[in-house]
This record gives structure tokens, sequence and C-alpha cells, in this order.
């Protein structure tokens, strides 16, 4: 029995709510299953499907890891001087892997210096293991496919259960959406938690409301 794994994440780019990462253990010979249950890319896939394959995916592997990492600890890592969002999600790889132990693991790498960041996490690991970090490595590697869409399904249920909480449709999270916007410009001050301060939407909706109010003095 040999294991594999695959490691990828989801909601990097929103300006509202968590990224979510994921890492899926299979057994090397139930490649073909994943194949049959109609794994690939997640952005491939539309909401329905990813939500099937992700009821598929379970009973497929071995094991699932699944770390949601807020918007104040992307904060951190995005405004330290020795740290940013790639070793974020190298630390967090780390940790996943740490605990699942496969033989081998595909990464979607996030770091244009493949080499530096498979190097970083390879001397951080408990356990010997064969990594292969690759751009692109959900379209190449159904395992890895496997994880994206284990990843991008809990974030879309993270923002849903955030939008019940809050009783408010903030679009889809990401700086480019109108409505997602419109909420961060309206409403920066009354849901701080949400947002990624450090994201450059953020800042600009809450720089304009404080210096429009400083121009009313």
């Amino acid at each position: 029995m040999v294991l594999i794994a695959g490691v990828e994440e989801a909601g990097r780019g929103p300006v509202i709510g968590p990224m979510v990462m994921a890492a899926v253990v299979i057994e090397d010979k139930d490649e073909p299953k994943l194949k049959a249950a109609g794994v690939k890319d997640s952005k491939k896939l539309s909401p329905s499907q990813r939500s099937r394959i992700f009821e598929d995916i379970k009973k497929i592997a071995k094991s699932i890891k699944i770390i949601i990492i807020d918007p104040d600890v992307i904060d951190i890592s995005v405004e330290s001087e020795n740290h940013n969002l790639n070793w974020l999600e190298a630390d967090k790889t780390i940790e996943m892997l740490n605990s699942l132990k496969p033989k081998t693991v595909f990464i979607d790498c996030p770091s244009n210096n493949i080499l530096a960041y498979s190097n970083y996490i390879r001397t951080k690991l408990s356990t010997k293991m064969e990594i292969r970090a690759e751009h692109k490595a959900d379209e190449r590697y159904l395992v890895v496919g496997a994880a994206s869409i284990i990843a991008k399904v809990t974030r879309d249920r993270e923002i849903e259960k955030l939008k019940e909480k809050l009783g408010v449709d903030f679009g889809s999270g990401y700086p480019s959406d109108p409505t997602t916007k419109r909420f961060i410009e309206e409403n920066w001050q009354k849901y701080p938690k949400i947002f990624r301060h450090s994201w450059e939407t953020y800042k600009e909706a809450s720089k304009f409301k404080i210096q429009s109010r400083l121009g009313e003095f």
C-alpha cells in the first residue's frame, strides 16, 4: 500500500473570509476511483458537481485534513517583515503532512521559486517523503484536484455560514466583485473580523472613509 497526498488551497485572493487548505491522502491504486468520480481542478466544476464529488472523495480517501485560516492570521503573515502568504501556506502544509505521513505528496506550489518552497517544507517534515511541488498541480494530478475540491467546498460553506450569521449578502468576497466592493465601503468598520485588513481593497475603503470624515471638520 503506497499512500499519496495532494495539497491545495481555496480562497487565497478574497478580501472577505478565510483561506482553506486541504490535504487528501489516497492509496495510489485508487486514483482511477477519483477519475471515475469526476475529480478535476475545482475551478472547472460547477458548485453542484463539487458538492457531489466532495462526498465521493470522502469515501475514497484514506484520510483528509482541512485547515481553516482566519483573516487575522492571514494579515499577520502578509504584514510581517519575514513572512508572507506563501510561507503561511508552506507552514500549514507541513502541519498537515506531519499528521498524515504519506509516502509522496503533490503540492500546487504558490511560489515562483519551487525549489526553495519544496526545500523549506522538506526540512520541517517529521518523516521522510517525496515532495513534488508544481504550478497548476491541480490540473495535472487527480489527488491535488481532489484536495482543491475539498478546500473549495469547505470555503464556500464557511462563506455561506458567514452570510447567514451576519444576515447579509456580501457577494463572492473577491475584490473584483462589485457587490463585495460596495459592502466593504459601507461596512468596513461594522464587521472588522471578516475582512483581510492587509488587502488593498480594505485599506482603500477605510482610508477613504477616514479622510472623508476628517474633511467634515
